[in-house]
């Protein structure tokens, strides 16, 4: 059984009988007026003991105070009798050799003695006065119980040593706590320790409350009490400031934000503001551009209508036909050169009246040509810095052999491609026809034979710059216009020495004879969103090569996907370029009667080697001639396809018609031997040799700008498209807001205060449920909500594109400055969905962390998730990318140490794979700043141990988030220059 010795000291409850005037002081000592040397009888004075186990008035120990007045205890005083006090001003000591009060000397007071002050204490007082009270009349003395829980007994957490060295722990509300009255931890009543299991501190009528009279509590939220008060008082949290729980003193708010009195955190007010300014100015802006596109859409409708009704006059009666605007002849200046007919050929096609370039120069002064027609040869001339600007390829003995591949693609090709010819490669699939161009333009090196370039050996790689190459596909960027596409292709492949004006000129040009300036400036749009014909389409894809000034151009199937008349117009156009001297190859298939009359020459393949090279108006007699027959009015170029492919038997009868018999029969044909001699007759002089290879690294040198300036070009471009691609924006931020505004609310209830450790010894005994997960929770789900709302952006960085980065790539466009620009150029729309995520979940979720240190934070996170998606964007297909993206975010985002945690990781020696994932470590960034501050309340150090989390890794964990990103973008690169070998 419990007696008074085994329990902490109650000041409150009286150890004998009062004989008169008493009191507790300041420091719990009990005071009591008695005579010097009786109790009863002689000149009263105060004494003052702090241990009342001794009993105040059977010893002369303790503090003695001479008597503030007359009274002694024979006058039979009350005990709450205040006529007589001490005075304080002197303190006395009893001598038992002198029998009779003395100076003190502090070294002979027990530790509670030297404690005692002599002043009233009235709360103190008043309890003692009470339970002697309740005591007289055998009632419970409810003011003297040691704790509120009936039966239960206190256990003393501090003694008196450690309060005189530590006092009250810092955070902590010790009011009744003296050396005389030591903090005492109780058990708590039920519902309060109902509200300790669940993290909250015991409260009545919404004051923080103790579990006795001498436990110790926590500093309130909103309120803090002031180290240098040594824990005995609880001041409310000032305006301008906020007070966490068990703040010591007041936290300033920052510049701009909103801490009205009794904050027990701050609003941020500065990032809401900017964010809404920004967001109105993005609206006005978004508004202005669509009212001003309208009015410019609706003033040129009305020019158009003003010009079409005073250019054009119909009579009924009369019979006067309507002269179109393009018959409008009037505006022509006298003396021109140049007088369109009705029935003139228009751009390019002006040149099929003009000569071939094959033998001869081209007079451009007397040509007849318009104006954008002679521009353009002009242009051509000074890019090539020549008047016969085309390039001719010869080839003997060509083969091709992939590695591991017993059979080769390609073997014994012989022949040539003469310069100003239209040139198409035919043959079934699988003969070849790729192959033999890539390796003609150098994409691809032969493995056997030779290509020679102008009659120079060399490696054809190095021309790249002269050659142009025209995709099957119309890569082109459909955010962009016609006349942006064409002009970038301009400025980044033409001679770095031309001024702008010139590459304007010789871009309008192209345009002009493209047919293409009633759409310049209209989006290219999408194969899916097609804004201009598929054509139109076609035309732009050749315009970007011809802006490079190209002296070769390569097409891969021109006509396909085109109708009949899109087809025969293309064609024209490019029987038209090679007319002005520059090489056109083509690959072409299955072509109708009037384009195949349009080929000059004709290279027909099979299994990889020749069936037929030479002129198109030839390849009849070539083949009539080992048995095969043209039916009447047929199309020649099905006839062909046919033979080539070995289905022929229609066109003869009896006799062999497999490829591998047409292939023999070239072999032996006189054709074939005519093209053996001319190559065997070409000699190559040294000087000739050197003469035009000086000239032609110094076209290379001169071609394409500088990487700096290409970076600035591409950057410029990948902007414009971000602007042209607002709605994707605006929806970006529209999901950024969501899911901060979601978090936000799943975290205000907190009120800010996400961490609740063990309080620090000797008070730990006092420590809530502890909450340790809901800061790595909270990083968890922003992790997870950041990977939502930006992987599949970031997918879209690259996915889109990788079939223009390559054919640019291809054309001598610089490799890093299109990936530096594209990488840059996302940046504003990191930030701003950064700053619509960020803003909202920190505004409701108030977590007790600096607004920039959380921004900077989860914009390095975006960082690193959009780095992330471009990495996968290269190894997957466009269509399955933004899933796996999504996928992938959402594994790093888990991967971040909040379930399992860390420090359970540890133990199974993963911690190197939860390291790998940026979410650790803003994970560990978040667990520092939230918990850290905390460090004078609670053992933080245990919490670290428990999660796993450093502490004071703040720039550590910014540095490896920025260095696992700029990882990602790396590894992205790399996979861009890998190209499709690496794609799913």
């Amino acid at each position: 059984m419990s007696t008074q010795f085994d329990i902490p000291q109650d000041p409150f409850y009286p150890q004998t009988d009062s004989l008169g005037p008493a009191f507790l002081d300041t420091q719990a000592c009990l005071c009591a007026l008695r005579g010097t040397n009786h109790v009863r009888r002689g000149e009263g004075s105060w004494q003052c003991i702090g241990n009342q186990t001794q009993e105040v008035y059977r010893v002369t120990t303790g503090k003695w105070f001479n008597n503030i007045g007359n009274g002694t205890l024979e006058d039979g005083l009350a005990i709450w009798d205040a006529s007589n006090t001490p005075d304080t001003g002197k303190a006395l000591m009893f001598s038992n050799g002198t029998s009779s009060l003395v100076d003190e000397n502090p070294s002979e007071f027990s530790v509670w003695d030297q404690a005692c002050t002599g002043k009233n204490r009235t709360s103190f007082s008043t309890s003692y006065y009470r339970s002697v009270a309740a005591i007289a009349r055998n009632d419970t003395p409810i003011d003297a119980a040691p704790c509120w829980r009936p039966g239960a007994v206190p256990i003393q957490i501090q003694n008196a040593t450690s309060w005189q060295t530590d006092g009250c722990n810092e955070g902590f509300l010790c009011t009744n706590n003296t050396v005389n009255s030591l903090p005492q931890f109780c058990p708590p009543v039920t519902d309060c320790q109902i509200a300790r299991l669940a993290g909250f501190t015991c409260k009545l009528d919404g004051t923080n409350i103790g579990m006795g009279p001498f436990e110790p509590v926590v500093c309130q939220q909103g309120y803090y009490c002031p180290t240098a008060s040594k824990g005995t008082e609880m001041l409310r949290c000032p305006e301008g400031t906020y007070c966490q729980p068990g703040a010591p003193t007041p936290t300033p708010c920052n510049i701009g934000s909103y801490c009205p009195e009794g904050s027990s955190y701050e609003t941020f007010v500065i990032p809401v503001v900017v964010l809404i300014i920004a967001d109105l100015l993005l609206a006005i802006s978004f508004i202005w551009y669509f009212l001003r596109k309208r009015f410019w859409r609706s003033r040129e409708q009305t020019i158009n209508g003003i010009k079409k009704g005073k250019s054009s006059f119909k009579g009924v009666k009369t019979g006067y036909k309507e002269l179109p605007i393009e018959s409008d002849v009037e505006l022509f200046p006298m003396r021109a050169t140049y007088m369109p007919t009705r029935d003139a050929w228009t751009g390019f096609e002006a040149a099929l009246e003009a000569p071939s370039f094959r033998a001869s120069t081209l007079n451009v002064a007397d040509s007849g040509f318009s104006p954008q027609l002679r521009a353009f040869i002009e242009s051509m001339r000074r890019a090539t810095d020549g008047a016969r600007f085309g390039l001719s390829f010869a080839y003997s003995n060509l083969s091709f052999q992939p590695k591991n591949n017993p059979k080769p693609i390609l073997q014994n090709v012989t022949g040539s491609i003469e310069r100003g010819a239209l040139t198409a490669v035919m043959g079934g699939s699988g003969a070849g026809k790729s192959t033999f161009v890539n390796v003609l333009m150098g994409k691809i090196t032969n493995t056997g034979g030779s290509v020679t370039i102008n009659n120079v050996p060399g490696r054809i790689k190095k021309y790249k710059k002269l050659i142009g190459y025209v995709p099957q596909d119309d890569v082109v960027l459909p955010e962009l216009t016609v006349y942006e596409n064409i002009l970038h292709s301009a400025r980044i492949r033409l001679p770095s020495a031309w001024r702008t004006v010139d590459i304007k000129a010789h871009v309008n040009a192209v345009i002009d004879c493209l047919e293409l300036t009633h759409v310049r400036d209209s989006l290219v749009g999408s194969v899916g969103k097609p804004v201009i014909s598929g054509g139109q389409r076609k035309r732009v894809s050749i315009g970007m090569e011809l802006a490079a000034a190209p002296m070769a151009i390569f097409l891969d199937e021109p006509t396909s996907g085109l109708d009949a008349t899109a087809a025969s117009s293309i064609m024209r156009t490019l029987k038209a370029i090679a007319r002005l001297g520059i090489s056109v190859i083509v690959i072409i298939h299955q072509p109708r009667m009037e384009i195949f009359e349009m080929l000059d020459d004709l290279i027909l393949l099979a299994n990889g080697q020749i069936i037929y090279e030479g002129p198109e108006a030839g390849v009849r007699d070539f083949f009539q001639n080992v048995g095969f027959s043209f039916p009447a009015h047929s199309n020649f170029g099905d006839v062909v396809t046919d033979i080539v492919t070995g289905n022929g038997r229609v066109y003869k009868p009896v006799g062999d018609i497999s490829k591998d018999s047409l292939i023999a029969n070239w072999e032996q044909s006189r054709n074939n031997a005519t093209i053996k001699e001319k190559h065997a007759s070409i000699r190559y002089s040294r000087t000739s040799i050197a003469e035009n290879n000086s000239k032609h690294r110094e076209l290379l040198r001169e071609r394409g700008a500088p990487r700096w300036k290409q970076l600035w070009l591409c950057l410029r471009r990948a902007m414009l498209q971000q602007w042209r691609t607002r709605s994707a924006f605006c929806f970006e931020m529209a999901l950024a807001s969501v899911a901060g505004l979601l978090l936000g609310l799943a975290q205000n209830s907190k009120n800010g205060v996400m961490f609740t450790g063990i309080y620090n010894a000797p008070y730990d005994v006092l420590s809530l449920a502890t909450d340790l997960e809901s800061v790595p929770q909270l990083a968890l789900l922003m992790a997870i909500a950041i990977g939502l709302v930006a992987a599949a952006p970031g997918v879209r960085v690259f996915s889109e594109e990788m079939l223009l980065y390559r054919r640019e790539a291809e054309a001598g466009h610089s490799r890093v400055a299109y990936f530096l620009a594209k990488n840059l150029s996302v940046l504003p729309r990191m930030v701003f969905g950064c700053m619509h995520f960020s803003t909202l979940i920190l505004v409701l979720a108030v977590p007790i962390i600096p607004w920039g240190t959380a921004f900077l934070a989860n914009l390095v996170y975006f960082y690193c998730i959009y780095g992330l998606a471009s990495c996968i964007s290269m190894i997957v297909r466009r269509e399955d990318a933004p899933l796996i993206a999504t996928m992938a975010s959402l594994i790093v985002g888990i991967l971040c140490g909040a379930a399992p945690p860390l420090a359970k990781v540890k133990g199974w020696h993963f911690e190197w794979l939860w390291r790998a994932s940026p979410g650790t470590w803003l994970a560990e960034l978040y667990f520092g700043q939230l918990v850290e501050p905390f460090r004078y309340l609670y053992n933080v150090d245990l919490a670290s141990q428990q999660v796993g989390f450093h502490l004071t890794w703040h720039w550590r964990n910014m540095g490896y988030l920025l260095l696992i990103g700029s990882l990602y973008r790396i590894l992205a690169y790399f996979g861009l220059l890998l190209g499709n070998r690496l794609r799913l």
